[in-house]
């Protein structure tokens, strides 16, 4: 039987910024050049554009807030490995549904397959954060830095009411959206203030 005591981070965030940096690739290659050579042509654009905009800052939040979270981590082991592997799987899916709420003029479904999708990145990121921590032991610093994770919690909320609002409002559903986002665009300072503060020994 195989046990690893340890294991360097290093390969974790590599392959993780790749992902994200695919997943960013292939959602510009949905914007299309437009046929026309006025600000006309452009109409039609313009929901894949905004889709691709919202999704973008999505993935960007998700890799600052990674990286951040994975500088307060000192062990990796095999659970911490499956669970990153876990938020990786949805957030692959993010520019399938970036393309079909764009092209559909972010109509009822897509809109709403669109926050389950976000609704499971956040899930599948808790996740991650919560197997780091066991893994650390009682003195994680990252559980000091965390708190008691009032951001991550409220964007669960959102985002659980946004996916049926999409089917009757689905304006204050993409709403809901842009305000989680807004709300994590800045980097956290909680992690922040715990990187430059000593590791404490026991």
């Amino acid at each position: 039987m195989l046990y690893f005591i340890a294991m360097s981070k290093g390969r974790l965030e590599a392959f993780s910024d790749g992902v994200i940096a695919i997943l960013i690739t292939i959602m510009v290659l949905e914007l299309h050049v437009p046929h026309g050579d006025d600000f006309a042509a452009l109409k039609p654009l313009a929901p894949v554009f905004f889709s691709y905009v919202l999704s973008f800052v999505y993935l960007g939040i998700y890799w600052n807030n990674h990286h951040h979270m994975l500088q307060l981590t000192s062990r990796i082991n095999g659970g911490v490995l499956w669970a990153n592997l876990h938020l990786l799987f949805w957030l692959s899916i993010v520019p399938f549904v970036t393309g079909w709420m764009g092209e559909n003029h972010f109509s009822n479904l897509p809109t709403a397959i669109y926050g389950g999708v976000l609704l499971m990145s956040a899930i599948s990121y808790t996740i991650l954060q919560e197997t780091i921590i066991r893994a650390q032991g009682p003195t994680s610093r990252l559980r000091a830095a965390i708190g008691g994770d009032r951001k991550g919690k409220l964007s669960l909320v959102f985002y659980i009411a946004a996916i049926p609002l999409a089917f009757t409002m689905p304006g204050i559903s993409q709403a809901l959206f842009v305000l989680v986002a807004l709300i994590w665009l800045v980097p956290d300072r909680r992690i922040e203030h715990q990187l430059h503060d000593p590791p404490t020994r026991t």
